[in-house]
């Protein structure tokens, strides 16, 4: 299976997308919903456009606030470690969920990076 961009209308009407690996286990989730699917695909842009951000690890002792756009590497209030994409205007376009371990975390940007920018955007029925 190659990567992609997979684009889902809610239940509430809005548009939402995530982004599958090769091994179809999901990436990233879109940061926020969308009015419309040309919104929605601008969002895939954005994380595409974006994908290549530097990394702000929060979770270091001393680290440093890095510039838009970057990744931010942190933990939540459970304890696991999540990322988020933030574009040069600092809105969250992208999303992780939860890993156990920061180097999953860490392997998950990277293959955001791998990814984003080839993958395919499909649309689900």
């Amino acid at each position: 299976m190659a990567a992609k961009f997979e684009i889902k209308k809610a239940k509430n009407g809005q548009f939402v997308f995530s982004l599958y690996a090769t091994n179809g286990q999901v990436i990233a989730t879109g940061g926020e919903t969308y009015g419309s699917l040309d919104a929605c695909k601008g969002g895939v842009e954005s994380v595409r456009k974006n994908c290549a951000s530097h990394v702000e690890d929060q979770t270091a002792a001393g680290s440093e606030a890095l510039t838009h756009p970057k990744y931010e590497l942190y933990k939540d209030k459970g304890g696991e470690f999540r990322f988020r994409l933030k574009a040069s205007n600092g809105e969250i376009i992208a999303v992780s969920e939860g890993y156990k371990a920061k180097a999953s975390a860490k392997n998950g940007i990277a293959s955001i990076g791998r990814n984003a920018p080839e993958a395919p955007v499909v649309v689900a029925e």
